[in-house]
């Protein structure tokens, strides 16, 4: 007999969200959750609306993510996990509630809006022992993977240098008020200490750390506020140190005009290189010392076992942004099932989650001193 679904709530994803039913349809994708109760929006009203479109039943559509953990840990059928899709500063609050009622955590980054806020989440989590799991979602294609099965068994070499960029354009002009996506991202009190470097910047170091198997060690930041009168930085630039000593650099930017969605990673060592990017995501190219080079496709014949699990279809038909979502949520529900070595592994957890708030809080304060720091704070 199969399996059945897990059930699981959802915090954010009403009407004109974005993040939210991507989410939706990323844990429906593999018949491992099932979408049974909602807190969409503040408003019940379009919380409602959303719901009905989605098939959720009245009498389980909340007027709060705290209502809905509530009300659901009372019931024998409630939601055995929540995906939390709201803006940052609600997270910790909400994250709390749930691993207190036994309920596990898949929510969207960054993980809080502080760091002091990230402590106490993590606090919670290693009290209660519930599953929480974090979706930096470029982690879950299966190119990603590979490279870093292939770093990790030294198929470049010990790591000499890694790039991440993260470049996008659609806050190029101040758009604040008439976008809602914008309004909230460049807002301190919904977004936290950073704008573009919390948005995407976390982003740009996971991948970095995922992929290289190297830990950022030192940074030194310079973050800018371009267009006139933004509250937060909206583009970035940081030299960074990992372990061993190796130089790195991250770029992040969202008034980069033209760009889409170009988060790119690369990683040198002795005997080659590897690049992955995101708007081609089925790729993985592969430059030798010698100066050849080759590209490698997802679901070829010779990829690791990391990457075929990370694959649904047979090549030359690629897979996006929602099959890697699916595939964090399938780990997830892996994990909720029992299965060790899934959390802090293949995929991003608590630590993902510490790390990038304590990122975001040394990138700002480097950035207003201009001088390195190392990871645990300490000007260098």
């Amino acid at each position: 007999m199969a399996e059945r679904p897990l059930r699981l709530g959802m915090a954010g994803g009403g009407p004109g969200a974005f993040i939210g039913p991507v989410h939706r349809m990323a844990a429906r994708l593999d018949d491992r959750f099932a979408v049974v109760a909602g807190a969409l929006s503040r408003s019940i009203g379009k919380s409602r609306e959303q719901g009905a479109r989605w098939g959720i039943a009245a009498d389980r559509l909340y007027a709060s993510a705290e209502e809905m953990i509530a009300a659901e840990a009372a019931r024998d059928d409630g939601i055995e996990a929540i995906a939390i899709t709201t803006p940052n500063a609600s997270h910790a609050a909400i994250t709390i509630a749930a691993l207190r009622a036994g309920i596990a955590v898949i929510c969207d980054k960054p993980m809080t809006a502080t760091l002091a806020e990230a402590e106490a989440v993590a606090a919670v989590v290693a009290q209660t022992g519930v599953p929480f799991a974090l979706t930096h979602a470029y982690t879950g294609y299966a190119m990603v993977r590979e490279a870093r099965a292939r770093i990790a068994a030294g198929a470049i070499g010990p790591v000499r240098k890694v790039v991440a960029e993260y470049p996008q354009g659609w806050l190029s002009e101040p758009i604040e008020g008439t976008n809602a996506q914008a309004g909230w991202r460049t807002d301190p009190a919904l977004a936290g200490a950073g704008g573009a470097i919390g948005d995407i910047g976390v982003h740009a170091l996971q991948m970095a750390e995922y992929v290289s198997g190297l830990r950022v060690t030192e940074l030194c930041a310079a973050l800018s506020r371009v267009v006139p009168g933004r509250r937060l930085d909206d583009d970035c630039n940081v030299l960074l140190r990992f372990g061993r000593g190796v130089p790195g650099v991250l770029m992040a930017s969202q008034i980069s005009a033209g760009e889409r969605n170009g988060i790119r990673v690369r990683v040198y060592g002795e005997r080659g290189g590897f690049e992955w990017a995101q708007e081609v995501p089925d790729r993985l190219i592969l430059r030798d010392a010698d100066n050849s080079l080759r590209i490698l496709h997802d679901g070829a014949p010779g990829l690791s076992d990391a990457a075929r699990a990370a694959t649904r279809l047979p090549p030359g038909h690629p897979e996006g942004l929602i099959e890697a979502f699916a595939t964090l949520y399938r780990d997830f529900a892996d994990a909720i099932g029992g299965v060790p070595g899934i959390l802090d592994g293949r995929l991003p957890g608590i630590t993902d989650g510490l790390r990038a708030m304590r990122f975001i809080e040394l990138a700002v304060r480097s950035s207003e001193t201009r001088r390195w720091l190392s990871f645990d704070g300490e000007t260098l």
